[in-house]
């Protein structure tokens, strides 16, 4: 870990997509632009602003995390957004993940569960000047409705299976990328695509470990 002060973050963050990203294979340069720009460490408690730049998860509180730059950067291309794109987001957190898709979509929506990071997150979006990301309170596995179809759909959480819901909020040609597994310490990372016809293809990607998805169509609480 290096200690940084406040005139370094933006190079830290040059080598955070150099070393940790370009470096292991994300080619898509929407993507890399995206990580250069999101400022990580005001996604983070102060305290470890320090650490913002390091290649790994760090705790947000409640129990989450935000996820570790190189899987933020490799969900986000195994995509495939397009500029006009509109995405929904399952587990806010403290809403790095949404904020480094709206740098590229057109329009992310994003549910959380917890009440104080939904909370502290749509703040964030405010104070940085994010307006295109729309925030809702509850249940992800239920997706959201009322705004469906969605192109990409992406879950940052691990379930014991797909929730149907999302997959049917997904539009024909639309992807969802989502941690698969009973295992709350290992999960399959997939991607589904709704093909044209509407069938469904489906896709294992890389081992990840997130937390769990809890919700009606996730883990139970």
């Amino acid at each position: 870990m290096i200690k940084l002060d406040e005139d370094d973050y933006p190079s830290a963050r040059e080598r955070m997509v150099r070393d940790q990203i370009e470096r292991r294979g994300v080619s898509d340069y929407r993507v890399l632009e995206a990580m250069r720009e999101v400022p990580r460490h005001l996604f983070v408690p102060r305290d470890l602003w320090p650490e913002a730049y390091d290649d790994r998860p760090l705790p947000i509180g409640r129990g989450q995390t935000i996820s570790q730059p190189y899987i933020v950067a490799y969900m986000t291309e195994a995509l495939n957004l397009k500029d006009d794109a509109r995405v929904l987001e399952i587990g806010t957190g403290s809403g790095y993940q949404a904020a480094v898709l709206s740098r590229i979509a057109r329009e992310v929506y994003t549910i959380e569960r917890v009440p104080e990071l939904s909370r502290e997150a749509r703040q964030r979006f405010e104070e940085l000047g994010y307006t295109n990301i729309f925030c809702h309170l509850g249940d992800g596995t239920r997706g959201w409705d009322a705004e469906a179809p969605f192109d990409a759909v992406m879950v940052t959480a691990g379930g014991t299976q797909i929730p149907m819901p999302l997959t049917e909020q997904l539009a024909l040609g639309g992807v969802l990328v989502i941690p698969v597994g009973r295992n709350e310490y290992g999960q399959n990372l997939m991607r589904v695509t709704r093909m044209p016809d509407g069938d469904f293809r489906e896709e294992a990607l890389l081992g990840v470990a997130f937390v769990r998805l809890i919700g009606e169509h996730g883990w139970k609480e």
